[in-house]
């Protein structure tokens, strides 16, 4: 197989706090509990690129970043090619108190999942990592 062509990407962990339980921000899209991320664009910073990318997917407020997590890295083959997906996360909040899926992205959902059944939900072991590094941070802060 051929080298895997490189894609910058980013999204985030956006999370509140409810009767002393930490709460994500999950999105449901082809069948599978995720979190909102999406590619870097020419010119974008990778911090705003996540920015983005929560609010488009989630239809939201832009949310705040509040640190980098971590960064993902895993390969895909589709229609277009083979390719070597680099995703950085952070962790966010928001001020939103509706959402609204972001339908053409095949978002069908979005929900507040209390983070320990979250991290059972995740439909990739890459995002179960985020979150299980998202909940370390949150646990030490």
């Amino acid at each position: 197989m051929s080298k895997p062509k490189p894609i910058s990407a980013a999204g985030g962990v956006v999370y509140k706090m409810a009767h002393d339980e930490i709460y994500v921000l999950m999105i449901f899209r082809r069948g599978v509990w995720d979190l909102p991320k999406g590619k870097v664009e020419a010119g974008e910073s990778k911090k705003d690129a996540a920015i983005r990318e929560v609010a488009e997917e989630t239809g939201s407020e832009p949310p705040e970043i509040q640190v980098k997590l971590m960064k993902t890295i895993h390969t895909y083959t589709d229609k277009w090619g083979y390719f070597e997906k680099t995703t950085h996360w952070y962790a966010m909040t928001t001020n939103s108190l509706i959402f609204t899926p972001e339908t053409k992205e095949g978002v069908e959902k979005v929900c507040w999942i209390e983070i320990d059944r979250a991290i059972e939900l995740a439909g990739f072991n890459n995002l179960k990592d985020v979150l299980r590094k998202f909940k370390k941070w949150q646990e030490s802060d």
